[in-house]
């Protein structure tokens, strides 16, 4: 085969990437049939055969799409996916039309350009370079474009493997977050997704006594849970618990950085150690660093209330919280319960597993290599997801799933930012950067 023109390819995975983005897939409510078509189009555009190409709908306009590239059989496949649902937008506070799909000085906007229509975007050209290849891998090449990820997977990875687990089955499998640079400094760090948290929505319920607002009383569900967050907010994390993913991400750091910087990783392999690094870290510090050692609660809803002059007997906050792969949700509520006492319930709205899957097996040590051939120069580390993916749901077929979005990005770029915020964008030297790394995986897993 021709060595690949990238300069060319990277323009096709801009150009179908544009109209992705302009497939408005917001979730809520959920409307991911229209990048579903985009995608079949452009499969279809380039003589997929329509036997191979499954499109399958959990409920009205909840799509999902798997195609499949058939290999010999004498491997089990590798399946490339991702979610075609998108977080909702606050256009106002756009610099551009959030589903406009342009390409501005170097970078294409939309939302989804990073979370992630971009990286789908480069999963569906490397399966078209298969494709047009006409070479005969020894595994199958799964292409799946899914729903409902933003939302707790429910019409997307969970309905595929728990109605149409045969679709997606295979021994390895790649999602989003992994091999995209972040900046320590001056060093460039490319983590790889191996491992993940779970979600744990919990409902904390208040209760207490109803009246009329003018003769206020201190039994009162608003005020209750008012205090029950406020004693969340002054807890600087829960119990800090290592998993061996973070073991194995800060022996793999203190590897590759100088001292006296490599004292800083070897010191987080103690629990005491990181629980007083927590401590005394600023607040603006700690997010990362809490939610790869312990599990973690956010407040993000508030219901109370029916009128302005009536207190309330019941007042409710829903919470994001996540917990670490070997937790559960039970263990989750036992850490928040010992904080906020008797004075309100906890329930269990939806959970997912985490996940953890080998540092050492040959396909991680396939994705390392890619990435470090991507840049030479960069730092390669093990990662734990704080947040949830599909892996979480895939694992329950037997896919090994890793985290790989392979990209350089430039110094000044805003990733953490614009990541499910305002004016989300993604330069199309990322894409240009990581194509080759996503096709020599390919290659050299399934040829």
């Amino acid at each position: 085969m021709a060595d690949p023109d990238w300069d060319s390819l990277t323009q096709e995975t801009v150009r179908n990437l544009s109209r992705l983005l302009q497939a408005q897939t917001a979730n809520p409510p959920g409307n991911e049939e229209p990048a579903v078509e985009v995608i079949r189009q452009i499969l279809e555009a380039n003589g997929f055969p329509s036997r191979d190409l499954a499109i399958v709908e959990s409920a009205p306009h909840r799509v999902n799409l798997v195609a499949r590239l058939p290999g010999d059989g004498s491997l089990r496949p590798l399946l490339l996916s991702g979610h075609t649902d998108v977080v909702p937008v606050e256009r106002e506070r756009w610099a551009r039309d959030p589903f406009g799909g342009e390409v501005v000085d170097g970078e294409i906007w939309g939302r989804g350009a990073l979370d992630m229509k971009g990286s789908l975007a480069m999963y569906l050209e490397v399966f078209l370079m298969a494709l047009r290849s006409k070479a005969r891998f020894r595994r199958d090449l799964i292409l799946a474009a899914v729903a409902d990820e933003e939302a707790g997977f429910t019409h997307g990875s969970k309905f595929l493997t728990d109605h149409h687990r045969e679709l997606i089955e295979a021994e390895y499998g790649i999602t989003e977050a992994g091999a995209i640079t972040v900046y320590v400094g001056k060093a460039r760090l490319y983590p790889i997704q191996v491992a993940e948290r779970g979600i744990c929505w919990l409902r904390m319920t208040a209760s207490g006594k109803p009246g009329h607002g003018s003769m206020p009383h201190p039994d009162n569900a608003i005020l209750h849970l008012a205090e029950a967050i406020e004693k969340i907010r002054r807890v600087r994390h829960l119990p800090v618990h290592l998993t061996s993913t973070f073991l194995k991400m800060m022996e793999a750091a203190s590897r590759q950085v100088a001292f006296p910087l490599s004292l800083v990783p070897s010191l987080l392999r103690s629990p005491g150690l990181a629980g007083f690094l927590l401590n005394r870290l600023p607040e603006e510090s700690r997010g990362l660093l809490s939610a790869m050692v312990a599990n973690t609660v956010t407040p993000t809803i508030l219901k109370a209330g029916v009128d302005t002059n009536v207190i309330p007997s019941v007042a409710e906050a829903l919470l994001d919280c996540h917990k670490l792969p070997g937790q559960t949700s039970q263990d989750v509520m036992r850490e928040i319960g010992a904080i906020t006492g008797n004075s309100v319930t906890l329930e269990v709205v939806r959970e997912s597993p985490g996940t953890e899957f080998p540092v050492d097996s040959p396909f991680y040590r396939t994705l390392e290599a890619a990435a470090r051939r991507m840049d030479p120069q960069g730092i390669f580390v093990p990662m734990l997801m704080p947040a949830a993916t599909d892996a979480s749901h895939y694992q329950r077929a037997g896919v090994s799933v890793y985290g790989f979005t392979p990209g350089v990005l430039p110094p000044e770029f805003p990733t953490f930012q614009i990541g499910h915020g305002h004016n989300e964008r993604l330069p199309v030297s990322s894409i240009r950067s990581g194509l080759p790394a996503l096709w020599e995986v390919l290659t050299n897993t399934c040829a």
